[in-house]
């Protein structure tokens, strides 16, 4: 485990204490997110759904590092670290338990009870009843709970569409050096304020971290062309 994580509750009080504050009620996002989630960040106490991409996933938890919010990623073996960190994500708010085991609903309850955002994988094989306990405890508690397998009831799901991938950075001759995604993102959810809502933006960018398309300086440039995404990269 990384991370401040071995006295979760002493969080609690000043996340409730926060609530009553102007805009505590949403956990911020990058801007080039932003304009996907109706409350413009991850209104507290919501569960969100991310499909298949790992990529997008660390861009949704990046910003909210950032600004002093403390995360915990759990059941996602794969997650490291150093991507982690190349995603902009503040590591010192930053709590991974690759491999909860048998206790992985145990283990993300306590999560939801002391921090303000907890993106969970891992499971396929819960039944619904600690799916809908763990909605529960993020609404109750005021947190955020993020899944990265189905969760009905999501009121947030955020994927990549299909088709129109690339990545940019090498000039037409072939010469140069892969500097970011375009990926367009789609967002639907309950309610009508959720639908056809997309966005397309870097992931990563330039630095890292997801970003704006500059639109003007990518219609003006003459000397980068667009490399297609393997089938098999599509989905991170």
């Amino acid at each position: 485990m990384h991370g401040a994580t071995d006295d979760l509750g002493k969080h609690s009080p000043a996340r409730r204490a926060n609530d009553s504050v102007p805009g505590a009620g949403v956990l911020p996002v990058a801007p080039a997110l932003a304009k996907l989630l109706p409350d413009g960040g991850l209104r507290r106490g919501s569960t969100v759904r991310v499909r298949s991409s790992t990529s997008l996933l660390l861009a949704l938890i990046a910003e909210a590092s950032r600004q002093e919010t403390w995360c915990a990623v759990v059941g996602i073996p794969d997650l490291g670290l150093v991507a982690a960190h190349e995603a902009g994500i503040d590591l010192s708010r930053l709590a991974l338990i690759p491999n909860p085991g048998a206790d992985l609903v145990a283990v993300t309850a306590a999560l939801l009870d002391g921090l303000d955002l907890v993106a969970v994988g891992g499971t396929q094989q819960l039944r619904a009843g600690d799916r809908q306990r763990l909605t529960a405890r993020a609404r109750q508690r005021g947190a955020v709970l993020v899944a990265t397998d189905d969760w009905p009831g999501a009121d947030v799901e955020l994927g990549l569409t299909p088709g129109g991938e690339g990545w940019d950075g090498l000039s037409q001759d072939g010469h140069g050096r892969l500097r970011s995604r375009r990926v367009q993102v789609r967002a639907t959810g309950r309610g009508a304020q959720h639908r056809g809502r997309k966005a397309t933006l870097l992931l990563p960018g330039p630095a890292g971290a997801a970003a704006a398309v500059d639109w003007s300086q990518t219609a003006s440039s003459a000397d980068h062309t667009r490399v297609p995404v393997p089938r098999e990269r599509q989905a991170g």
